[in-house]
């Protein structure tokens, strides 16, 4: 499979929480690694998507924020991975920042250059990723 989705997430379903119209889906990425995602429940059907079944999250970097000094602080975001900076590319606008969560999962979000700067962000700096389980999307091999 071939996608412009910058993360990509391969992993195994641990729970799906069934709902009216939307399904809550947690996914197994990896070394205690969980994401969640909000899908249709017509989706769910589709897709076939229950506990153990293999899937993949994707998450476009532009959807991912990035946070710094977040301990003790209260979100709705379901998805917030905590991890080091490993690269900041800059570009004209905004730069690219690499955060390792952990045994080689990495995720990649794309932030402007002046909230890098703001942040003090480069290699070695702890950062969180967080994104919206409504911006993930789950899908199953075919």
């Amino acid at each position: 499979m071939k996608t412009s989705a910058r993360n990509c997430f391969e992993g195994t379903v641990v729970q799906v929480k069934r709902g009216a119209v939307n399904d809550e889906v947690e996914l197994e990425v990896g070394h205690g690694i969980k994401i969640t995602a909000i899908i249709t429940h017509e989706s769910t059907e589709k897709l076939g998507v229950k506990t153990g079944v293999k899937a993949f999250a994707l998450v476009k970097a532009s959807f991912v924020i990035v946070a710094t000094d977040i301990q003790g602080v209260k979100l709705s975001t379901r998805n917030c991975l905590a991890g080091n900076v490993t690269q900041v590319e800059p570009g004209a606008v905004n730069s690219e920042v690499v955060i390792d969560l952990g045994n080689g999962c990495l995720i990649t979000a794309i932030i402007t250059n002046q909230s890098c700067k703001n942040m003090g962000l480069k290699a070695g700096v702890s950062a969180t990723a967080i994104f919206k389980a409504s911006s993930v999307i789950l899908g199953v091999a075919s």
